[in-house]
């Protein structure tokens, strides 16, 4: 990366345009950049950040970029001009911003804009220029994020060098030091993992919990099948942490007297099933005997009533008989009726045939056709000359066919000459169509490709709301833990003092606690001496040793409490920085106004895309139109010639038939009427002739029917034909009689041999049965069975119940096995990258195990640099050693002091020493974030202050390596107030302070 030009308008505190060239500060390789305290020398920095990530460095996000001094109607702008990955860019940045409206008073919100633009050989007409890359402000983050290699907190340590930052670095500890390291090689990953693993383990230790719930349930549950017999076996009873194999072994126990039981239920069921079969045989027998002795007496009674009504029913069954007789001559009677009915219709119809055809014979057309024919001949006249018209007929309706089809014909030509209008008037504006069709289409693609883009912010900008609304909720329970660390504080102080102060009681009072151990005759422990004259009395506040225990255990209790209460703190810092780098540094506000301002460009763009489909199938059915019209246009041409040449054909058939037809009706109205008539008068002819016929035919046939019926009559014993008709019965009556009598005989038949049945016979002299008492003795044996058959089953039940149980503990056993296999090993996989002491002895957890790789890479780096800067004095080492207290071991460093040959902590150094130390610790930790971010070459360094700490010997050396840097092809840019450095720079850019506004200048040596 090499810095060009940079143009920063109404920006921090410049008020106008200012423009900076670095091209002229960097052609030596190594510029000051200074100026008075708050002139603006560190904007610089911010303006180039803000070009290159949209965004000021971490610290001083917060402060905004418009420029306080700027007039209202100037907007705030930033350009730099750079090479980044082999590639000239021009990058343009606004914020949002406010700024006077155009018309009336009051001011209005401008967006913030995003411009990004390549310098090319041809940009156009073969000549070279600057060609748009990308005006969207996610585009252009991606694309420079790319070329440079690093994210915006690694740019501002490896490129603008905080030195402030990096002293603090060597002075802290293991956790702020993974907080930066972490943010510069993106370590989160391995965070992730770790958090995986303890997420992990927990699911594992849920379902070890789940299984031995499991085991539990299944336990009662065979406790609860076994009823009763659960009582004999409860001093084996497994307890409520007991393995798999003891339930296993107690169920089968329950299994085993469950079988016991089956037997013994079996045999009683067996008897019981034995008794009942004989009382049911018993009553089987009484209930026969029963039925057999009522079915005799009910016979009996039959019997004697039956013989009564059979003679009671002698006069009925005489005059069934001569009803039988006449019903025998139904069909010759049934004959007669009906040729006498057949000749008095025939004769009716003859007369009425007759008068038809009078009155169609006297038209004045039937007379001059017929005259005085009879009607065998009128028929045969008749029959040709409608044969005749028949064939005129057929020219009539041939005539009336064809004038529907000249009057089809007609309007056919008019639709298709319709039809060519109309699609020339369609195609005549189909351009105009597709044109505004094809416009309407390119606009929805764009749209349709904004929507991507305008997701993907989306979704970072969600992102980032959460984060800020965690990071404020976070700041209240942020405050009350600095409270609680307060008083915590406060309180082991107190206890501590508490602790000293018994200490110094007791230490005085010692000689009274010593004196209450002697006994006399034994050696003094201090003296020696047998004899103890004077021996030294206790007070009366005197200390004991118990009260100073007592003092201590409170105050160690009170530093535990207090130790907890920081790591707590520690805790919510860590997650609160955290949510505030998620969020950007931008508030919640800031925030859900950016995505509002997000949703409406994506619900315009949304509904410009959602035409895409919908405008492409409309141009494809207008092309499918078009196509459509000319076809339509071209067989109306085609369809019209032939419409005329057939309309021609049909006039002159037309002529030739209306000749023949006049010729054929005379002076009916029509051809079809007078054949009508014709066939009218002929129907009438030749009915009069078939009624004629008819009539003599029902005459013969009558007279025959009633000479068959006479003798008939004569024969069966009937006087005449009335005593024959007196004799009849309705049909319905005489079957009636008929069934009657023929069940009456029937029934007493049936009664006289149920009276001969031998069984019934010989049961009615048996004693009267009792069924009443064998159905009482039947169902106490079945009581006694079905109190059996329930105690087999329910111990049947019981042990199928119990295997299946035990399948289940055995399938369960099988299944949890290799779960607490899983759960031995994500604990201790969880425990050693938590870096827990029992599976870690350097209790290091993953991430910092991968941060100490890298600190010892940074360290390798900074102390070639080192070595030069202090004389070779000084090299800092990388420790992975053990550190107090419940610290993490890993992230320690140390420099190595060649003059004592000690090792000794980096907070040890002086304040010329920490800086040149620092400084090389930058430089290193810019050459490994380069190499992790792909190697992408870092031509322009930024150094900020530092430097008035050193002595003119130790400047020299720090001099020395970034002339080093400027042989590497680097250009050093140093931000700093020294004024030795003016001296030692040429190349410099001094920014000035003033009542409106800062300026910039680029300077030499002599104009300083």
């Amino acid at each position: 990366m090499r810095l060009h030009q940079l143009t920063v308008t109404a920006f921090g505190p410049f008020a106008s345009t200012e423009r900076i060239d670095f091209d002229r500060l960097t052609a030596s390789g190594l510029f000051l950049l200074r100026g008075a305290t708050g002139a603006g020398k560190s904007s610089v920095l911010d303006a180039v950040c803000y070009a290159l990530y949209g965004e000021l460095p971490g610290s001083r996000r917060s402060n905004g970029v418009r420029s306080d001094h700027a007039d209202q109607g100037r907007r705030t702008e930033v350009v730099l001009e750079a090479t980044l990955g082999g590639r000239r860019l021009e990058i343009t940045r606004s914020p949002e911003q406010l700024r006077p409206k155009k018309t009336g008073t009051g001011l209005t919100k401008d967006k913030a804009q995003t411009l990004l633009r390549e310098w090319t050989a041809d940009a156009g007409a073969g000549e070279p220029g600057w060609v748009a890359v990308s005006k969207s402000h996610q585009e252009a983050g991606e694309e420079l994020t790319r070329l440079l290699g690093m994210s915006r907190d690694q740019f501002c340590q490896v490129v603008l060098l905080p030195q402030g930052d990096f002293a603090r670095f060597l002075r802290a500890d293991s956790k702020q030091r993974a907080d930066l390291l972490g943010k510069l090689f993106d370590t989160g990953r391995f965070d992730q993992l770790e958090r995986w693993t303890a997420e992990r383990r927990l699911r594992q230790e849920h379902e070890v919990q789940a299984g031995r719930q499991k085991l539990r349930d299944l336990a009662a549950r065979a406790e609860e099948a076994a009823g009763p017999l659960a009582a004999d076996a409860a001093a084996h009873r497994p307890d409520e942490n007991a393995s798999a194999a003891d339930v296993l072994a107690w169920a089968a126990m329950l299994r085993g007297t469950a079988a016991e039981r089956v037997t013994a239920t079996a045999l009683a069921l067996e008897s019981a099933e034995s008794a009942r079969t004989r009382a049911r045989s018993h009553l089987d027998a009484q209930r026969t005997l029963a039925d057999r002795q009522h079915r005799h007496r009910s016979a009996q009674q039959d019997h004697l009533r039956l013989t009564d009504a059979h003679r009671e029913s002698a006069p009925d069954r005489a005059r069934l008989r001569l009803a039988l007789a006449a019903g025998a001559l139904s069909p010759l009677r049934t004959l007669h009726q009906g040729a006498l009915a057949a000749h008095t219709a025939a004769t009716a119809a003859e007369s009425a045939h007759r008068a038809t055809l009078t009155a169609r014979a006297a038209a004045p057309w039937a007379v001059q056709l017929l005259g005085d024919l009879e009607p065998t001949a009128a028929e045969r006249t008749l029959r040709t000359e409608a044969t005749r018209l028949a064939e005129a007929r057929a020219d009539e309706q041939r005539h009336s066919r064809l004038l529907v089809e000249r009057g089809e014909l007609a309007a056919e030509q008019k639709r298709a000459d319709d039809l060519a209008e109309e699609s020339q008037d369609w195609l005549s504006g189909f351009d105009d169509q597709l044109k505004q069709l094809t416009v309407d289409l390119d606009a929805a693609r764009d749209a349709h490709a904004l929507l991507a883009r305008l997701d993907s912010r989306h979704q970072e900008l969600t992102t980032r709301q959460e984060a800020a609304r965690r990071h404020h909720s976070l700041r209240a329970a942020l405050s009350a833990a600095e409270a609680q660390v307060r008083t915590l504080t406060d309180a082991a102080l107190d206890t501590r003092a508490r602790t000293l102060d018994l200490q110094e009681r007791r230490l005085a009072g010692m000689a009274a606690e010593l004196a209450a151990q002697l006994a006399d005759g034994e050696p003094c422990r201090v003296c020696g001496s047998p004899e103890h004259p004077a021996p030294a009395r206790p007070s009366a506040d005197q200390v004991t040793a118990a009260d100073e225990q007592r003092a201590r255990a409170a105050q160690h209790a009170a530093e535990a409490e207090l130790d907890a209460a920081k790591h707590r703190l520690g805790t919510l810092q860590v997650d609160a920085a955290a949510a505030e780098t998620a969020a950007a540094g931008r508030s919640v506000a800031e925030l859900t106004a950016a995505l509002d301002e997000l949703t409406a460009e994506r619900r315009e763009a949304l509904h410009t895309a959602e035409r895409l489909v919908p405008l492409g199938q409309q141009v494809e059915r207008l092309e499918q139109e078009r196509r459509a019209r000319h076809e339509r246009l071209r067989q109306a041409g085609e369809r019209g010639a032939v419409l005329a040449d057939r309309l021609g054909t049909v006039a002159a058939e037309l002529d030739t038939l209306a000749g023949r037809i006049a010729a054929a009706r005379g002076d009916a109205p029509s051809v079809a009427a007078r054949a009508a008539a014709v066939d009218a008068l002929a129907a009438a002819v030749t009915a009069v002739l078939d009624a004629a016929r008819t009539t003599a035919e029902t005459t013969h046939r009558l007279a025959e029917a009633t000479d068959a019926l006479e003798r008939a009559a004569a024969d069966a014993g009937f006087a005449d034909l009335p005593a024959l008709a007196a004799a009849e019965l309705p049909a319905h009556r005489r079957d009636a009689l008929q069934r009657q009598f023929e069940q009456l005989d029937a029934a007493l038949e049936q009664a006289a041999a149920r009276l001969a049945d031998p069984e019934l016979r010989a049961a009615a002299e048996l004693p009267s049965a009792d069924p009443e008492f064998a159905h009482t003795a039947e169902e106490h044996a079945t009581a006694v069975l079905r109190a059996a058959d329930t105690a087999h089953r329910t111990a049947d039940d019981r042990v199928a119940a119990l295997a299946r149980i035990t399948r289940d503990l055995t399938a369960l056993a099988d299944a949890f096995a290799p779960v607490l296999d899983a759960y031995a090993r994500i604990s201790r996989l969880a425990a050693l990258l938590a870096g827990a002491p029992a599976e870690n002895a350097l209790r290091m957890r993953l991430e910092s195990y991968v941060l100490a790789a890298r600190l010892e890479q940074v360290a390798a780096a900074a102390s070639q640099r080192l070595l030069k800067m202090s004389g070779g004095r000084y090299t800092l080492v990388h420790s992975d050693g053990l550190v107090s207290g419940t610290k993490r071991s890993g992230l320690s460093l140390h420099v190595v002091d060649a003059w004592t040959g000690r090792e000794r902590d980096t907070a040890t150094l002086s304040g010329g020493e920490s800086f040149f130390a620092s400084l090389a610790l930058a430089l290193g930790l810019a050459d490994v974030v380069t190499d992790e971010a792909g190697g992408m070459p870092l031509d322009t360094l930024f150094i900020d202050e530092g430097f008035g700490t050193l002595d003119e010997n130790t400047l020299e050396e720090v001099m020395d390596v970034l002339d080093s840097l400027r042989e590497r092809d680097r250009a050093v840019g140093i931000v700093s107030h020294v004024a030795d450095l003016r001296t030692r720079i040429p190349a410099q850019l001094l920014v000035r302070k003033h009542r409106h506004g800062s300026t910039v200048h680029h300077t030499t040596r002599d104009d300083a």
